[in-house]
């Protein structure tokens, strides 16, 4: 059986730095975050703790959005199209849909690797 350590790094710890990890120009989303802090199922905790600051300051919350690549935190910006334009100037195209804001996933996504996967792995179990 698996001891799990007192020391295990706190969820929104984990959001943040897997979050300052997204490159610029591309975006992850909510499952992915959850995914590599080795919480699948909390795709919901990571935009609470994003929208919230529990995840800190200065976490490029705008490159994280929902898995069909819509703009889902407009509520959490200073204002409602903040989202949109800080992707825009990092070079991502935004497409207004009739469900609203939305990425291409397959040409934005963050494809992150095996690699990254087990270095956050391993940093988490620190």
């Amino acid at each position: 059986m698996e001891r799990t350590s007192v020391r295990d790094m706190d969820f929104y710890e984990r959001v943040r730095r897997v979050c300052l990890e997204i490159p610029c120009g591309r975006a992850a989303s909510y499952g992915q975050i959850a995914l590599l802090c080795g919480k699948p199922n909390n795709s919901r905790q990571v935009g609470y703790g994003l929208r919230t600051g529990k995840a800190g300051e200065n976490v490029p919350a705008h490159r994280v959005v929902n898995a069909s690549g819509y703009l889902s935190g407009a509520h959490a910006f200073a204002a409602p199209d903040l989202q949109k334009e800080m992707l825009v100037k990092e070079g991502v195209e935004v497409r207004l849909t009739e469900k609203g804001w939305q990425i291409d996933l397959k040409k934005y996504g963050w494809r992150y690797t095996a690699e990254d996967a087990e270095k956050f792995y391993r940093i988490f179990q620190e």
